[in-house]
């Protein structure tokens, strides 16, 4: 009798392999990938042991289908060879291939192959997020004005006289204090007082996520206190001297004329009119277009600020009663107050250009709003201020940029609206199914932008890491809102792009992890002449190309290294003279510790 045909053997014996419950790799034939064309990015902090766990591969060039296995750091093989996910390309990347390894769950360092492309160690740990938050903490306390720990040494100690006013500008009011927004030392209300409710937020919700290593001063030690609360104390007495008058509401500290000196803050040579090193101006809220110079803002309100004065005032009255029940008075005075003006003065009030034509350009304020009346409403329990809450509430159901291609600079801006998240702890079944169905709204309205290997849906505006925790703090407060896990591939996508799984491979977190791929050549003077880590600095993140193209006063210092990475529409550059993608930001930082501290959260959960 005839043999059998060879492909019938094969049949065979592949049957008797199955039915044994050996795994057979596919026929197809190997292939070779170059790896300075194809990198495989990853989450660089660690993934949780129960959480989804996604790398992506970034080709340079068109891909076929292809699989992937996971291995011990001792080459033992983990998982595979399993099927990547073939993906639409995004920016650089020709194709993209999500590479699903979830299924590993034992903690350790394991490496990802795809082709004979392998990935940095891969780490899975329940506390891969321990210690994070108070690493971003060191970058706030870099940040600070008036005594700056960092320096051992005061700074900016002649704030500041007062500008724009119609009878009393060249009047001197005290308001050293606060946090330099970022590389530059402008300080605004708008991102301070965003910055210092969000860190009281996330002591509130994670309590255990922040240790208490230092004093109120900055300075190490412990006062019995979360390190994140000290620093958002700071935020607070800063934000009391800036609205020292029932009728003088500031606004805005120094503008870009600071620009013209690039010293350190001790150093600091800016001269506004009165001399280097002298006074800074201190911009108050008009209701009307600002600028002392040609340019001039938009403002036509006050409740922007007003809003933001009121939340994060009224939050620390309830944060702080039990450790400071004096101070917690003065906040709950202030916010009663600011609340008010808020109410009667409604719009927006946008930071002030000076000789640049660039300003923060918020055109919303009915969020700020619907914060500050949460908070007045679990401060005080009177019912106005629940039902003006869903007023709000109610004019601005999601957030504009979701979903939109495009923005101005911080045109909407905070970047997620946590009013909603408040009406939701704070009413009853109404209001909680209203906010959750308006944070659904702006998240469906994302995903249908993320449909890319990497899935992500954000505009690539400046400061587009700061949407990106935004996007992730949104999506993780609506699953914790709902139960609703709908959302979960694009929040931990959005999570993963912070720490490294983007197509330059980078972490947008200066510092972390400590052996990691992370900025090296911030947009800092600090950096840049001390040559220290601004370790924590979340940085400004990816923009547009045609963004990078058109800013006034931008440019590459130095060889591109991601060069063959920023050949798409989205550019990054680890460059000193790329303000648009690598300065670190103030709020950008802070706005992260929230979604840290809930990782931190979920990691404790999960040990046996």
């Amino acid at each position: 009798m005839a043999p059998p045909p060879a492909r019938l053997v094969h049949g065979v014996l592949v049957l008797a392999l199955a039915a044994l419950g050996v795994a057979c790799a596919p026929t197809r034939p190997e292939m070779r990938l170059d790896p300075n064309r194809h990198a495989i990015r990853i989450n660089q902090v660690g993934y949780l042991p129960g959480s989804p766990k996604v790398a992506v591969l970034c080709s340079l060039d068109t891909v076929p289908a292809l699989d992937f296995t996971v291995e011990t750091a001792d080459g033992r093989r983990v998982l595979g060879p399993v099927a990547a996910v073939a993906a639409p390309p995004f920016g650089p990347c020709a194709s993209t291939h999500r590479l699903d390894f979830s299924g590993v769950r034992e903690e350790g360092s394991y490496r990802l192959v795809a082709a004979g492309v392998h990935s940095p160690p891969v780490r899975i740990s329940r506390t891969a997020y321990e210690g994070v938050g108070d690493s971003l903490l060191f970058y706030m306390r870099q940040q600070r004005s008036g005594y700056n720990p960092f320096f051992r040494d005061s700074v900016h100690k002649k704030d500041a006289l007062l500008v724009d006013h119609p009878t009393r500008s060249g009047e001197f009011i005290p308001v050293s204090g606060g946090w330099a927004d970022a590389a530059d030392y402008l300080q605004y209300v708008t991102t301070s007082a965003n910055a210092t409710y969000v860190m009281m937020m996330a002591h509130r919700e994670s309590p255990r996520a922040f240790g208490d290593g230092h004093r109120a001063d900055g300075l190490p030690g412990s006062n019995g206190i979360s390190d994140v609360l000290d620093e958002a104390r700071h935020g607070l007495e800063w934000l009391l001297r800036m609205f020292p008058e029932d009728s003088l509401m500031l606004n805005q500290l120094g503008d870009d004329r600071d620009h013209a000196f690039p010293d350190l803050p001790t150093t600091d040579s800016s001269d506004y009119g009165w001399g280097k090193g002298g006074p800074r101006p201190v911009y108050p809220c008009t209701g009307k277009p600002q600028g002392l110079f040609a340019g001039k803002n938009r403002s036509t309100g006050f409740a922007s600020t007003a809003g933001k004065y009121a939340s994060a005032f009224a939050l620390g009255a309830q944060m702080l009663a039990e450790h400071d029940p004096s101070f917690a008075q003065r906040l709950r005075a202030r916010a009663l107050v600011a609340y008010e003006i808020g109410r009667a003065r409604p719009g927006v009030c946008q930071t002030a250009p000076g000789r640049s034509p660039y300003f923060y350009e918020e055109d919303n304020w009915a969020d700020d709003m619907e914060l500050g009346a949460t908070q007045l409403y679990q401060l005080t329990r009177a019912p106005r201020y629940l039902a003006e809450a869903v007023e709000y509430a109610r004019m601005e159901p999601v957030t504009p940029w979701m979903g939109a291609d495009t923005a101005n600079h911080y045109q909407w801006y905070p970047w997620h609206n946590n009013g909603h998240f408040e009406l939701w702890r704070a009413g009853g079944d109404a209001e909680r199914a209203m906010a959750i169905g308006f944070y659904r709204d702006g998240l469906e309205r994302v995903a249908r932008r993320a449909d890319n290997g990497f899935r992500v849906g954000i505009p690539f505006i400046w400061c587009s890491a700061n949407l990106m925790v935004s996007l992730a703090t949104q999506a993780r407060l609506y699953r914790e809102m709902s139960g609703d896990a709908r959302f979960l591939d694009m929040e931990m996508a959005a999570l993963d792009w912070l720490f490294g799984a983007n197509p330059w491979g980078m972490s947008m977190v200066i510092g972390i992890p400590r052996d990691g791929v992370f900025p090296r050549d911030p947009h800092s003077i600090v950096a840049k002449q001390l040559g220290v880590v601004l370790t924590g600095g979340l940085i400004d993140g990816p923009v547009y190309g045609s963004i990078f193209q058109n800013l006034k006063g931008i440019h590459v210092t130095q060889a591109d290294e991601f060069a063959p990475f920023n050949s798409g529409h989205i550019v990054y550059h680890d460059d000193f003279g790329d303000y648009s993608t690598n300065e670190p930001i103030m709020d950008g930082t802070a706005n992260l510790t929230y979604l840290v501290g809930a990782l931190v959260r979920d990691g404790a959960r999960s040990a046996p």
